[in-house]
């Protein structure tokens, strides 16, 4: 049998015959012969030790079981455990004091000097026991959650949460990983009144999951559930307008057609030009907030797909005046290839490119309209 389980049948019995013996027996009168002075204040102490050891034995025995038949986890059990341990710590040391003082005295001097020692020392420790306690009790996170708190940068798992600290064991940190790095880091309770803290694993996480799902399932009002959103494509100077219009907005007719059938707005464009590397096209439509990452990611196939099968619809990359042309011109094609001025050999002949029908220098392998290779057949 483990030795613990022992100790509070032993200690409930040894209390239970001195106190037998101290009040039935003559116990006091042998005990008020020793010549000590403070006979009965130590009888006291130990009486009052030993009857909060055995409250708190108990006391915990009856939590324990009262949280796991409620499902409660081992470090939520040693979150209330730790609260009630405070609360007996803190009757025991009033009991001893009360037996040994007067509480007249001991109240005159806590009104001089306590006021005063609490508002300037304690300020913090006192803020830490109470974000400790609403923790205990609200349980928000608990031992064993992994947590974030953005503003000081920092990942970890709760190791433990004291009256004045929260342990984490850090995550990250020394390593570019979302593993534990074996790193203590004690994080003031007095910071959590103020901090941003973000539980990955909540304990009613399944709850907030299935609410989620069942709040998307239900039908929404047609006003409050959508918002107008955008998306925005850069075109080269060179594309056909209406053909770029029309593949947008076909676009986001499909994917957002249910949300145009319950809003009655259809999607638009507004377009500008406000740097010299390409037309800006706004695409704006009507969505459901929580469905934006979907929507965006449909539109941005269809409109993918429709740009690579028109020809004239391009797409302009900063530094490079077409996507199309600024490939046919990359490795392993070399720079000397592209330069078609250095390379010129005869300025009274010129090279007609077959595909556009394009003035290229003589010399130039490129065409410096369209990109395609020229041959020299084409000279004039």
């Amino acid at each position: 049998m483990n030795k613990t389980k022992l100790l509070l049948p032993l200690v409930i019995l040894n209390v239970g015959l001195f106190l037998l013996w101290y009040f039935y027996f003559g116990g006091s009168a042998v005990l008020m012969k020793v010549p000590f002075e403070y006979t009965r204040q130590f009888i006291s102490l130990l009486v009052i030790v030993a009857g909060l050891t055995i409250l708190y034995r108990i006391g915990v025995f009856f939590v324990k079981s009262i949280m796991l038949k409620m499902g409660g986890k081992e470090g939520e059990i040693g979150m209330i455990q730790g609260i009630y341990k405070f609360i007996i710590i803190t009757i025991g040391i009033l009991s001893v004091i009360s037996s040994w003082f007067s509480l007249e005295s001991l109240g005159t001097i806590f009104a001089a000097f306590g006021g005063m020692f609490l508002g300037w020392s304690l300020q913090g420790p006192i803020s830490g026991l109470a974000a400790w306690f609403l923790v205990s009790v609200i349980r928000p996170f608990s031992v064993g959650d992994r947590v974030q708190l953005p503003s000081y940068g920092l990942v970890g798992d709760i190791v433990n949460i004291t009256p004045l600290y929260t342990i984490l064991n850090q995550v990250g940190g020394s390593v570019g990983s979302e593993e534990p790095a074996n790193r203590t880091v004690l994080i003031p309770n007095a910071l959590l009144f103020s901090a941003l803290v973000i539980n990955y694993t909540p304990k009613d996480q399944e709850e907030l999951i299935e609410f989620s799902r069942k709040r998307k399932s239900e039908s929404k009002s047609p006003e409050s559930a959508y918002m107008l959103d955008e998306f925005v494509l850069r075109l080269s100077f060179d594309s056909d307008w209406d053909e770029a219009e029309k593949i947008l907005l076909e676009a986001a007719e499909e994917v957002t057609a249910d949300v145009i059938k319950k809003t009655g707005q259809k999607p638009y464009i507004r377009a500008d030009m406000s740097d010299w590397y390409g037309v800006y096209m706004r695409l704006r439509f009507m969505t459901i907030a929580t469905d934006r990452p979907k929507v965006i990611h449909e539109i941005s196939k269809k409109v993918f797909k429709k740009i690579q099968e028109s020809k004239n619809v391009d797409l302009a990359i900063p530094y490079i005046y077409s996507f199309r042309k600024g490939y046919q011109w990359a490795p392993p094609y070399s720079l000397y290839n592209v330069d078609t001025v250095r390379n010129i050999r005869s300025k009274d002949n010129l090279i007609i490119c077959s595909s556009c029908g394009a003035r290229n220098e003589a010399g130039s392998i490129y065409c410096n309209k369209c990109g395609n290779k020229l041959t020299s057949s084409t000279a004039m």
